[in-house]
């Protein structure tokens, strides 16, 4: 396949690497000119379970230069960063282009539906782990998923399409009309990851230094869990569990992306993640305090970091 990726921070050049790996025409497209250049002088060096290595068949521009829509663009921008990202980039999406948001948080649907019509809209979501210690570098140890479906929830050939693409590098993609629940399932577990590393700088594994770690973070579980079954999502909390105890003992040096933010001095994406549980919240109303409190902090390092 011809594919973009509109985000080409870890996420986004992990899965640019191993698709342009796997043969596809991927081009990279990011507004970090120091990984852009990097990656044009000396390829992207991956580093993944499988060994180190330097991809080179990887085009790489700014959204502003992209010149041409691709048969798949994939969006991997923080979902605050969306709407301008594809305004800036309106040359990506054609009248052919099947757009798939693999972001974090929920909302990003909506927002892509304000440029792109919502039968040529996949939405999914993805456990892999990814880190860009540096520019022009990805890791990926560990093992991941993908799962996706139409936002209209029609069986189209763009999702088979799509599902065999990523199979091919290697992502451990599948087609699920459930993945609202596979979604909500994320939000939980990046509510209490994610946002915990965010305010203490742990790494995952340093989360279990104290019994405090695990506690707190299976608590942020438990009220996002409550939040989607009353919002008729029927998550399974018994499966986030296992997930969070999983990466606790098997991520253990990884940086969830809000605390690679934390540490470069970005902007976090807390509001489409905690923020967009204690905002579904409060429509119910129900209480969340943990996650409420997790927001409010990682609020107060973002307005730190970003003076």
């Amino acid at each position: 396949m011809d594919v973009a990726i509109l985000g080409a921070g870890a996420m986004g050049s992990l899965f640019g690497g191993l698709l342009a790996e796997a043969g596809h025409d991927v081009t990279l497209v990011d507004i970090d000119d120091a990984h852009l250049e990097a990656i044009r002088r000396d390829g992207l060096r991956m580093a993944t379970d499988a060994g180190e290595r330097v991809v080179t068949k990887l085009h790489v521009c700014r959204p502003e230069a992209a010149q041409r829509a691709p048969e798949l663009l994939i969006v991997f921008t923080k979902t605050m960063h969306t709407e301008a990202a594809l305004a800036a980039a309106s040359a990506l999406i054609g009248p052919h282009t099947t757009v798939l948001s693999l972001q974090n948080g929920l909302g990003n649907v909506e927002r892509l539906a304000r440029s792109v019509p919502r039968e040529r809209i996949l939405v999914g979501v993805t456990t892999w782990p990814a880190d860009k210690p540096a520019a022009g570098r990805v890791n990926s140890h560990g093992s991941g998923m993908i799962r996706l479906m139409s936002a209209d929830g029609e069986k189209r050939e763009s999702v088979l399409r799509t599902v065999a693409a990523l199979n091919s590098a290697g992502l451990a993609c599948s087609a699920d009309t459930d993945v609202w629940i596979t979604i909500w399932e994320k939000v939980a577990f990046n509510a209490a990851l994610n946002s915990l590393c965010a305010v203490t700088q742990c790494t995952v594994g340093e989360l279990s230094n104290v019994p405090d770690g695990p506690e707190l973070a299976l608590k942020i579980v438990a009220e996002v869990a409550a939040l989607a079954r009353t919002s008729g999502v029927a998550v399974d909390e018994a499966h986030i569990v296992d997930n969070v105890r999983h990466a606790l003992a098997n991520h253990r040096s990884h940086r969830p992306s809000m605390l690679q933010d934390v540490l470069a001095g970005r902007k976090t994406e807390i509001e489409a993640i905690n923020g967009a549980v204690v905002e579904a919240a409060r429509a119910v109303p129900m209480a969340v305090p943990c996650t409420q409190t997790l927001l409010q902090l990682v609020r107060l390092v973002d307005a730190s970091a970003t003076r």
